[in-house]
Parts: C-alpha cells; sequence; structure tokens
C-alpha cells in the first residue's frame, strides 16, 4: 500500500469536523444554517487561539485531539446560542488546550465495525458507459490529489483502494467496514463486485485480516434482477445483499415494496442461498415521485412475515426534509415511519429488524442536536441497544473520524431522557452501537476477532502512521445542486 508523501493541508487551512453541505449523492446539499455558518467561523479563530497559546503549529493542533474538541465546543456554543439544547457533545472546556482531557473524550476505546462504506474504482468499465465528455467527481476536493496525471479520467486514481484505505483504517479509528454499494443499474456500478472484492483482497493481504466485509447489490425489479446472486455468492464471500427500494428502471416510481410479490420473490432467494441477511436503503428520497417506496411501511410487514430474516434498515427512515422531533406515528416520512411499521407489525426491540445510522448522523451531529437527540433516543426504544448499527457512509465525508469522534462526545440532554424514555448514552451503549452489535449481526466471532486484531499489520501500520498523521479533513461526495444532479446522471438516478 502507497501512500502520497506530500502533506494535505500544511497550513491547517481545514477543521477536523467536517463542516459542509457534502451529502452521499442520494440527497441534494442542504445550506448550513446560519448559526452554524458562524459556528465554523468561531472554530477556526479559536483553532488559531489555542494552537499559539499551546505553542504549536495550526496544522500540528488540529491533527491532535485538541483540535477536535475545539471545533465541538465551538458547536455546542452555536447550537446553544440558537436554542438547541437537546443534545450536546459532553466535553470540558478545558479540552480544547489540554490534550490529556481531549484524548479522555475523544480516543479510541471501542471497537468500530463501519457497516456502510464506498468507494470508486478509477479505471472499471462503468467509464466506458459515461457520456461523452463526462468527467464524475471531477468537481470534488480530492480530485487533484498527487496520484492524478492530468490526462483524461485520470483524476480518478484519487479515490482508489489505497486512498479508501488510508482515509478509513489510518485516518480514523475504525477497525473493519461492509464495502457497500450505490443504487445503478448493473452496468453502471461505479464499483463492481469483482472491485470490491479487489479491495477486500487488499485490506485482507495487510496480515489476513478480515476487516472488510463486502455487500452485493441487486436490483430486484428489473429483468432478471435476482440472477445475479447465486453467481455472485459462488465467487465471491457475499456477508449480506444491498438494494434500493425507490431504485426502478423507470426512475423513483417504478421502486418496490419489500412485502410485494417482487420484494418476496428476492427475501425467498436470500433465504435460499443462506445468506438471510438485507440491507434496505430506507429514507433519504430520490424525488418526491415514487416517495412511498423511500418511507419504512413495507419494513414491519416484511420482517413479521420472515422472522428467519434479518433486515438491516440502511439510514433509519430518515429524511432530512423531515424534523425529528418525538415519535409522532401521523409522520408520512423520516424515522417515525420505521417505529410505527415496526409498532403496527409488532416487532420490538431486539427483533430482526435494525437500524443503521449511515449519513443520518452526520448530518443530524452537525446541524440540530436535539434532532440528533430524538433520533437516536426513538431508534434506541424501537430497536433495542443490541440492534442499533454504526455505519457512516464514508468515503463521501471523507474519513469518518469526525463522525466517530462526535458520537464519543455526544449525549441526550437528561430533560429528554425523561419525559420520552430515551437512554442515556453510556460508554457501555456506544461501544455496543459503534461495533459489538455490527459484529453480532454479522454472526462473526467477535472474541477471536477482537483479540486479533490488537496488534495485526493494519495496527501495527496505523500505529506507526499517526507518530506522523497526515489527514486530509477532506470530503467528496456533491456539495452544490450542479455537482448533485451530475452525480445523480451517472448513476441512472437521474430520470
Amino acid at each position: 500500500m502507497t501512500m502520497p508523501s506530500s502533506q494535505f493541508d500544511p497550513d491547517g487551512a481545514r477543521l477536523p469536523v467536517k463542516i459542509d453541505t457534502t451529502t452521499n449523492g442520494e440527497f441534494a446539499p442542504i445550506a448550513l444554517p446560519p448559526h452554524i455558518v458562524k459556528a465554523v467561523e468561531e472554530a477556526h479563530r479559536a483553532a488559531g487561539e489555542n494552537a499559539r497559546r499551546l505553542n504549536l503549529p495550526r496544522r500540528r493542533f488540529l491533527t491532535g485531539a485538541c483540535g477536535a474538541a475545539t471545533t465541538l465546543l465551538a458547536l455546542n456554543r452555536a447550537h446553544a446560542a440558537a436554542g438547541r439544547t437537546g443534545g450536546w457533545f459532553d466535553l470540558p472546556n478545558e479540552a480544547g488546550l489540554d490534550a490529556q482531557v481531549a484524548e479522555a473524550a475523544l480516543a479510541k476505546r471501542e471497537f468500530i465495525f463501519d457497516v456502510q462504506g464506498h468507494h470508486v474504482n478509477p479505471t472499471g468499465a462503468w467509464i466506458g458507459k459515461l457520456p461523452e465528455g463526462a468527467r464524475p467527481l471531477a468537481s470534488l476536493p480530492n480530485a487533484g490529489c498527487d496520484a492524478a496525471t492530468g490526462e483524461a479520467l485520470d483524476y480518478l486514481r484519487c479515490f482508489n483502494a489505497d486512498r479508501f484505505v488510508k482515509d478509513i483504517f489510518l485516518d480514523s479509528d475504525t477497525d473493519m467496514m461492509v464495502l457497500s454499494f450505490v443504487p445503478a443499474p448493473y452496468d453502471r456500478q461505479p464499483l463492481t463486485m469483482e472491485e470490491a472484492a479487489a479491495t477486500r483482497a487488499l485490506v485482507k493481504a495487510l496480515d489476513g485480516t478480515d476487516r472488510l466485509l463486502l455487500h452485493c447489490p441487486i436490483n430486484p425489479n428489473v429483468p432478471d434482477g435476482l440472477k445475479p446472486m447465486e453467481s455472485a455468492l459462488a465467487e465471491y464471500p457475499i456477508a449480506a445483499w444491498k438494494t434500493y427500494t425507490q431504485f426502478g428502471p423507470q426512475g423513483p416510481a417504478s421502486g418496490f415494496r419489500l412485502d410485494s410479490p417482487v420484494g418476496q420473490a428476492f427475501i425467498d432467494e436470500a433465504k435460499r442461498l443462506g445468506v438471510p441477511l438485507i440491507a434496505i436503503h430506507k429514507g433519504i428520497p430520490f424525488s418526491d415521485q415514487g416517495y412511498e417506496f423511500s418511507t419504512c411501511a413495507d419494513v414491519g410487514p416484511a420482517a413479521a412475515a420472515n422472522p428467519d430474516v434479518r433486515f438491516l434498515i440502511y439510514h433509519a427512515g430518515y429524511d432530512p426534509d423531515i424534523e425529528e422531533g418525538p415519535y409522532d406515528p401521523g409522520n408520512r416520512g423520516g424515522i417515525d415511519t420505521l417505529v410505527r411499521s415496526l409498532e403496527q407489525a409488532g416487532i420490538g426491540p431486539g427483533g430482526n429488524v435494525h437500524a443503521e445510522l449511515g449519513s443520518t448522523w452526520r448530518f443530524l451531529m452537525l446541524r440540530d442536536p436535539t434532532q440528533a437527540a430524538h433520533g437516536i433516543g426513538k431508534l434506541l426504544k424501537a430497536v433495542g441497544p443490541d440492534n442499533l448499527l454504526w455505519g457512516t457512509d464514508s468515503i463521501w465525508y471523507g474519513s469518518p473520524q469526525d463522525q466517530i469522534q462526535a458520537f464519543r462526545a455526544f449525549q441526550i440532554a437528561p430533560e429528554l431522557r425523561e419525559k420520552y424514555g430515551y437512554p442515556e448514552l453510556t460508554p457501555e451503549l456506544k461501544a455496543r452501537i459503534f461495533g459489538l452489535n455490527g459484529l453480532k449481526v454479522y454472526g462473526l466471532d467477535g472474541p477471536r476477532f477482537l483479540k486479533r486484531a490488537e496488534n495485526d499489520t493494519v495496527q501495527r501500520i496505523r500505529h506507526a502512521y499517526r507518530d506522523n498523521p497526515d489527514p486530509a479533513f477532506e470530503t467528496y461526495g456533491p456539495k452544490t445542486r450542479r455537482e448533485f444532479l451530475a452525480f445523480q446522471r451517472l448513476h441512472g438516478q437521474g430520470h
């Protein structure tokens, strides 16, 4: 594995908690609220002052725990000024200047299993399907990295497997990840099963440790949509199937329900093949057209009819256009649709439905801690503390380290816990969410894997790298509406 030799941000111009409008390409970028724009300015100012007080170069300060703490504390102040106090980052004020205090709150202490990761293959067959003159991802921040030669589409090398490994396993505390897929026709996937398996082999070759699992993308509602399942399983170690109920051959309106004949046929095939684990994108609607397929109304009925299948609800039904508050069974979208669907189907905590936090946590943690508190609290009550899964949707958001640090520090306000029955986010509960739950749902031997991972090659490389870390502090997903629409067309969603 080769690493870039030059420093990404020598002047320390970027914050370690990446506060911007980036999305995962499945929803249009939403402008930052004014109080968050001010928080960014405040964080930059505070970072400069704290670096000077500690007599450290700004860049070195920002790559340490005090840099992350300074940014989160600035967010705390901004949220409080805006009256958003339902949750907060539980950090002492001195964490911005005292490395020991900052590390006590933000440093690694849990096994982190990210069940939703992505990257693209810069030389895949999908390149040949692009319209003439298309330059996918060219406007993204990392598209000028040292791996690019300046020729044609060669800038896509900036998003290759080596960069993925650096962002995930070196620049974050992530120990294990599931490599998932974006919604696209089979012939336009920017990462095919073969290419994903090659990335998995790259990680495995570091020590023979299975730190990367594979999803297999399935579009049940296209002709021969289930055909790839058996052949993929025969060739690759498929850990679960990934599908998008909103995706269809004629756009969002041609999506499908899990409890329809199309959905049940897919579920039956997963059972027949002996991999009864299905990850389903729910929430984050592609458009108002076909909105019904984005909600979780079909999750409860499908799960109740198939108790021998585990359903992993990616994004947990979250909709950026729906404000998350106390559970309201009348909500037409958002996390409440998952809670209501499970409630009506009689599926309680610890059942065969698991909720996943990719993009959901990242969006809420930056913009509104009260919504974040309600979202996390409702999910823990609905699916239970053993069925909430950690996911980040990276690499679209760059290295997931800031999401990890923010969740380590996050706490639900006591008044919300008392009023709505939300649990306190204890270190033990966070450890279950961060990774122990994922190990269980994927049927892995947790104690054996944990022991082996303590001193394998990945861990040793990580320790050596962190003597002189070089995180990019960049996000890679669409940041503007123009970038978002180009991304949608690239993956066949722009119907």
